[in-house]
């Protein structure tokens, strides 16, 4: 039985005590009246024994009816009525001697007289026990029998008509009953489809209150996490404008300054990826591939990127081999532990961590402990929650999206993330992994491969760049035509055609990639300007689409282009190798048909 069915039941057994106290309120009333119409009767002390019967039954089913007000959780609901049922089947029996010849003369008039009193406690206890319509029908059952059995043994047609009447005002009462109860039934039900409507409603409210509060939260993180960079990018700007003033531009302070500009922006990166994350995987785009990997291999690779920077955070890191093959996504699971051990170098600075693993049962332990301030307990779920900082955290936390995205990359892969932490004793951040099967070890990549991969970065391409932003048109423009593309760039697609078209003039004009944002004026998508764009060329030009958009639905319909996806902010050197890849592939699939 399911929870509601079981505040079903209990509900309607408490209707039937509440209900019952008309019909006690009978029990009491009407053997009185009973005595008194046969107090001249020879059967005074019979009667008088039966009213004390029933008083004593009817004093018996008030204190059951009192007890159950009081302590109603004592015992099922079931049990309850059992109990109920069990007392008024014995009232209904002393009243079905009412009935019979036992305490009334034998004549028509006194059966008469019998049939009324049945008829009204049979009426008048449809209200009082429908609830429970097992109970009424045994109730009008063994009530009204002796009077029908007695009826149809008398060999006078008005007795016949008694029997009749009888037998009738049972299927009646009895089809009441059952639409009583229905009603009862149906207005319990929407009582408590009200109340879970409104249980609903309120988690609802508290889930849109906590959305609210997090929007705050990321609002303000936001705003202070990315002014910080932007601010920095600032005074690097003016850094450059003050050097150029002077006229005195030395190599390696340009190159001082392209360094922190290049580490500013990838810190803001960082930030908008962290957003691109959450919005991959609420629209589904982070598919699980998992596949048996080293882990000593990846606690290696761990070790020679973070040992530099947990010196500059004034840590130690130690690392502890483990030999063992996983089954995980190698990309998802090294998402996993970045986040977990960047969290350790920005809230435990200064501190010793420790990253290891411990065998468990069919799995793998993968620890990252740190000795640093620690997480209250109060404070332990929160911080898998989206946009959520601590009090006491660094000046810069980020935008609290890191654990969030942790869990929800743990629970894609079906791995398990667990967190002890005692305040001022440090925090352990562990994520279980299950044992690899039939491993079958990864062949190393051709070193010319890569050596090739490398050489196209460099080479040289005929690219086709539509953005109607300006500046971006102009910055992006610029920096192709610096790595020596022949660029043919326009807001539009007729003025990129237009562009193709003056170059086509002057000498030969190919065109290798085409490279386009998302959002266009007029409502143009980056995917419809490749594809009108290849119109005009009259060939199949393999393209990117380049974006700041993070909304999920924007994501899977980017997704479902087929295009490459390139998020803005793009590093330059990630913006050289996807063209080159880009034109690569499609090169490839030209010479394979």
């Amino acid at each position: 039985m399911s929870q509601t069915d079981g505040d079903i039941q209990a509900a309607m057994v408490r209707l039937l005590y509440q209900q019952s106290h008309g019909i006690l309120f009978a029990n009491f009333v009407i053997p009185l009246a009973i005595v008194y119409v046969l107090h001249d009767s020879d059967l005074l002390w019979a009667l008088l024994a039966w009213m004390a019967a029933l008083y004593v039954l009817t004093l018996g089913r008030l204190a059951l009816s009192m007890r159950f007000h009081r302590h109603e959780s004592t015992a099922t609901p079931r049990a309850w009525a059992r109990r109920f049922m069990v007392l008024s089947w014995l009232s209904a029996v002393l009243w079905g001697l009412i009935g019979s010849t036992v305490l009334l003369p034998p004549a028509p008039e006194w059966t008469a007289f019998a049939c009324i009193v049945l008829a009204g406690m049979s009426c008048g206890a449809v209200p009082a026990l429908s609830a429970q319509p097992r109970i009424y029908f045994g109730m009008v059952t063994l009530m009204a029998s002796p009077f029908i059995i007695y009826c149809l043994m008398r060999p006078e047609p008005t007795y016949q008509v008694y029997a009749a009447f009888g037998i009738a005002m049972v299927v009646v009462n009895i089809f009441f009953c059952r639409v009583t109860y229905q009603s009862l039934l149906a207005s319990v039900k929407l009582r408590f489809e009200n109340l879970a409507l409104i249980g609903q409603l309120e988690r609802e409210r508290d889930r849109a209150t906590a959305a609210d509060k997090a929007k705050t939260r990321f609002l303000a993180a936001a705003s202070h996490d990315l002014r910080q960079p932007v601010h920095a990018l600032g005074l690097l700007s003016a850094s450059l404008a003050a050097i150029a003033e002077r006229g005195d531009v030395r190599p390696d302070a340009a190159m001082q300054i392209s360094r922190r500009l290049n580490g500013t922006l990838e810190r803001m990166g960082g930030l908008l990826d962290g957003l691109l994350n959450v919005s991959r995987l609420d629209a589904g785009l982070m598919a699980a591939r998992r596949r048996p990997l080293p882990l000593g291999k990846l606690l290696a690779e761990l070790r020679d990127e973070y040992a530099g920077q947990a010196q500059l955070h004034g840590s130690s890191l130690r690392v502890v081999d483990a030999h063992a093959w996983i089954d995980s996504d190698p990309e998802l699971l090294r998402r996993i532990l970045d986040n977990l051990i960047s969290n350790a170098l920005r809230y435990a600075p200064k501190s010793r961590i420790l990253i290891g693993a411990r065998r468990r049962k069919g799995a793998m332990e993968i620890q990252v402990i740190d000795t640093g301030p620690g997480i209250d307990p109060a404070h332990q779920a929160l911080v898998f929650e989206e946009f959520a900082q601590l009090s006491n955290g660094p000046d810069e936390q980020g935008l609290g999206l890191g654990l969030s995205i942790v869990q929800r990359l743990a629970s894609l892969l079906g791995h398990v993330i667990t967190l002890r932490s005692h305040p001022g004793r440090g925090s352990n951040f562990s994520v279980t992994v299950p044992l690899a099967q039939d491993v079958v070890p990864d062949r190393p990549a051709a070193s010319d491969a890569q050596a090739q991969g490398q050489e196209d970065g460099y080479t040289r391409h005929g690219v086709m760049l539509v953005d109607d932003d300006p500046q971006i048109l102009a910055a992006l423009g610029d920096l192709l035509a610096f790595w020596g593309h022949a660029v043919y760039a326009g807001a539009t697609v007729e003025a990129v055609c237009a562009a193709h078209q003056q170059a086509r003039i002057e000498g030969p004009a190919p065109v290798d990639v085409i490279l386009a944002d998302y959002r266009l004026a007029g409502q143009v998508t980056g995917d419809q300007a490749i594809g009108w764009l290849r119109e005009y060329l009259d060939a199949d030009v393999p393209g990117l689409i380049v974006t700041g958009d993070t909304a999920p639905d924007r994501l899977l319909a980017l997704h479902a282009s087929g295009y490459r996806v390139l998020h803005k902010p793009i590093a330059a050197d990630a913006l050289r190798q996807a063209i080159a890849e880009t034109v690569r592939a499609a090169r490839t699939a030209s010479a394979g048909v």
